[in-house]
């Protein structure tokens, strides 16, 4: 009975949020329940999500992902010392924090706080559990005992949600529920030394309704897949630009930044190779870079909204899904060790992916 109570409060307040009628919000509020059941997809739409369901707010975890400006494109070569060059794509939107994003365009009230020691932050975050306000905090992810990261970078941040305090530790979300003792929660937290004891905790529900918030982050993400994202010469490797940039560094057999003469040795071959595959599929991303979850949120947008070019928009990006797939299969199980005969057919995947979405840009724009 408690639990058909909490139902009918989430319907009727998806209702006056969107307009729609108590049976179409009833049906998605159903739905967002059945999508929350499966595993999830996309790391920090499922923070944002939890949040917002822990202060009485029920979104599913495409639509939270698409407020979070969804996909998005950025790839960079990056060196450190004793290690091959270390390829990194982000094909989630980028770079902006997607939780503070998401809270913001929701209209959801939150507080963003850091504490230079460890003793008052570990106080600050007792008092908001005592509240009853599971908390988002910034860590180290190679600091997390169940984390496997290829190159561990405590400057890298990551987050989680620290959902209660018991006897000697901390349950903590990521991915799924983890105990973590309260020291080894402290080193993981602390390890981030820009973020450091960063947390942010949500202190009411959203005012702002879907339908307004959702062509505001279809904007956004057309805007930074087509045009600059920094307003600096590193925008270069984001977005289109960056798909085609990538493409052509994996042809070019000429200078030393080609990819088949950068990654010639077949150690950094194979550490290229992983590294692409995990961009793809784990890190910086949902399965398949984004795309097939980024298609669910606008199926969903499409009935929100009216706009039913959203739902083509949808079937196009289902489509560059597959050929992503194809780019991280082709990375995780490559048929030959030749760099340049594996790097072009990836030049030639990607290639396609972008042709595939810049066709779907025009259909992201509000009707008119």
């Amino acid at each position: 009975m408690t639990d058909h109570k909490h139902l009918k409060r989430l319907v009727r307040e998806r209702s006056t949020r969107t307009g729609e009628s108590y049976t179409t919000a009833r049906r998605h509020v159903v739905a967002a329940r059945v999508a929350a059941a499966r595993p999830p997809q996309h790391q920090p739409s499922d923070l944002v999500r939890r949040l917002l369901h822990a202060a009485g707010s029920d979104l599913s975890e495409p639509m939270t992902c698409g407020l979070g400006g969804g996909i998005g494109f950025m790839a960079a070569v990056f060196d450190y010392r004793g290690m091959p060059p270390m390829l990194t794509v982000v094909a989630q939107h980028h770079p902006a924090p997607w939780t503070p994003t998401v809270l913001t365009r929701l209209g959801v009230p939150f507080t963003e706080s850091h504490s230079t020691t460890p003793a008052a932050a570990l106080k600050a975050l007792r008092l908001s559990l005592t509240a009853g306000r599971p908390v988002y905090c910034t860590v180290t992810a190679s600091r997390l005992p169940w984390r496997t990261v290829t190159v561990p970078i405590d400057a890298d941040p990551h987050g989680i949600l620290v959902l209660d305090e018991h006897p000697g530790g901390f349950t903590v979300h990521d991915g799924a529920p983890h105990q973590l003792p309260v020291d080894a929660f402290m080193e993981a937290w602390s390890a981030h030394r820009k973020g450091r004891h960063h947390r942010l905790v949500v202190t009411g529900t959203p005012t702002v309704p879907l339908p307004t918030a959702i062509p505001a982050a279809l904007a956004e993400t057309t805007a930074h897949l087509t045009g600059p994202v920094l307003g600096n010469a590193f925008d270069a490797n984001f977005g289109f630009s960056g798909m085609t940039r990538l493409a052509s560094q994996l042809r070019d057999t000429r200078t030393k930044t080609g990819f088949p003469r950068r990654f010639a040795e077949p150690a950094a071959f194979t550490f290229a190779l992983r590294r692409l595959h995990e961009c793809l599929e784990e890190q910086y991303t949902a399965p398949a870079a984004t795309r097939p979850l980024y298609a669910e949120f606008l199926d969903e947008a499409a009935t929100l909204t009216g706009n039913p070019h959203l739902t083509e928009a949808a079937s196009a990006f289902r489509s560059s899904a597959t050929v992503w797939s194809a780019m991280s299969t082709t990375a995780r199980h490559p048929t030959t060790t030749d760099p340049t005969t594996v790097f072009t057919t990836l030049a030639d995947l990607l290639d396609q992916a972008r042709t595939i979405e810049e066709s779907a840009i025009p259909l992201l724009q509000p009707p008119t």
